[in-house]
């Protein structure tokens, strides 16, 4: 049903379907009663997902996983309707007098469907082979973002939406160890993406709360990550498999600078976790540090010169620059961004974890959206510590400090 709603016209036609109503709030109303119902509608054509929605939203729940509905931090519960209508309700308060928007409807119609397809993105293991329900779900997000649709940018791949799907607050952790069990079955291709997107997430996520949850108290940041760690060592393991591949083999060229990128954010938060003397928050995968550690050590030189690449500067974009708390709110601000513009971002959430490549026309878009973001993020701050303080934040010279500890400490 999924992909009769994405391939030819129907989601144009719930935007012109919807746009007749007599004001943008009125529209907006309508998109959110299909959203509530999951009850599709665009001339004799009507798609109902509200079943297939109602269990596989409440087998992912039982894996301790909350994929449509956000956390609200003042109440301590999770939000009642699900994250786009959050959206759409704010895009009413700011919005809902202005004449009826169709960008903005076509852009909220696909960030709801994005989220069906996160929900999707962790029940590949379910039935048949994950590896190809996975293939599949990534032609899904690609008819999503293609040109039927609104034309915003969200995610670059289908493994991507496992990451937005779980960077959630989870009062329960319980589902994270097991996720990470179900994904070391996937292929190597699927791993590797799933790495590329997961380290330098996890990284920028363990920077910003080194500086602003923790007050640069490492042995807190591990005590409160056991969850996060695991999966950081997951990731750096396999990007390092795949680096020693390319090594060996002489492989260079862009996809290798990716690698090295990656593995070098994924290391800023806490190099010495994974390549000096192991906390216990690493105990769950043994395995994957010690292999990690032994092929870093033998390829130390060559990745010391290849990190020196990615080093921060004022003159370019960099994601070691970028500290945010969930990957989610980076997706939901864009997204809140857009609609407020009426005007898509062609800058998706794997742009932002990568600098590369420089001196091109996105990367100046990709600093213009982190520091838009921010600038939300610090009239919107969140009370840490006692103190106000934005969740999202770009900044340069916090990126080159990073980076210049993250040295030093792979030199000891």
């Amino acid at each position: 049903m999924l992909e009769t709603a994405l391939t030819g016209t129907f989601r144009r036609d719930i935007v012109a379907d919807v746009a007749n109503a007599k004001d943008f709030r009125a529209a907006l109303l309508r998109l959110r009663d299909s959203m509530r119902s999951h009850t599709w509608k665009a001339g004799e054509h009507q798609i109902s997902l509200g079943r297939i929605i109602k269990t596989f939203d409440s087998l992912t729940r039982d894996d301790g996983f909350h994929v449509l509905h956000d956390w609200d931090g003042k109440a301590d519960t999770v939000n009642e309707d699900i994250i786009p209508v959050d959206v759409l309700h704010y895009l009413i308060d700011t919005r809902g007098d202005d004449a009826v928007d169709r960008t903005a409807l076509a852009i909220l119609l696909d960030y709801y469907v994005l989220h069906l397809l996160a929900l999707l993105s962790l029940r590949v293991w379910d039935n048949g082979d994950a590896d190809a329900n996975l293939d599949r779900l990534n032609q899904l997000l690609c008819e999503l973002q293609g040109s039927n649709g609104s034309g915003q940018r969200f995610v670059d791949n289908a493994e991507t939406l496992i990451l937005i799907a779980t960077s959630h607050f989870e009062l329960h952790e319980r589902g994270y160890e097991k996720l990470l069990e179900r994904t070391r079955t996937l292929n190597d291709a699927h791993r590797t993406n799933i790495a590329l997107g997961h380290a330098p997430s996890i990284g920028s996520h363990l920077r910003f709360g080194f500086e602003a949850t923790y007050a640069r108290d490492t042995m807190v940041m591990r005590n409160d990550n056991v969850a996060d760690y695991p999966w950081l060592c997951f990731a750096l393991a396999t990007l390092m498999r795949e680096y020693a591949r390319m090594q060996d083999e002489g492989v260079t060229g862009h996809g290798r600078d990716m690698l090295v990128e990656a593995m070098l954010n994924g290391l800023t938060p806490d190099a010495r976790a994974f390549v000096g003397e192991p906390p216990a928050s690493l105990s769950s995968c043994d395995a994957e540090r010690s292999e990690f550690r032994e092929r870093f050590h033998r390829y130390r030189e060559d990745l010391i010169e290849a990190f020196e690449r990615h080093r921060p500067s004022e003159q370019a974009y960099s994601p070691i620059a970028f500290f945010f708390n969930f990957s989610h709110n980076i997706l939901k601000g864009t997204v809140v961004d857009a609609l407020l513009r009426s005007e898509v971002w062609d800058v998706s959430f794997n742009d932002l974890l990568s600098g590369i490549p420089r001196g091109e026309p996105i990367a100046q878009s990709k600093e213009r959206l982190a520091k838009t973001l921010m600038g939300y993020a610090r009239s919107n701050p969140d009370t840490i510590r006692g103190r106000l303080m934005p969740v999202i934040v770009y900044d340069p010279q916090a990126g080159h400090q990073a980076f210049a500890v993250t040295m030093r400490k792979i030199r000891e």
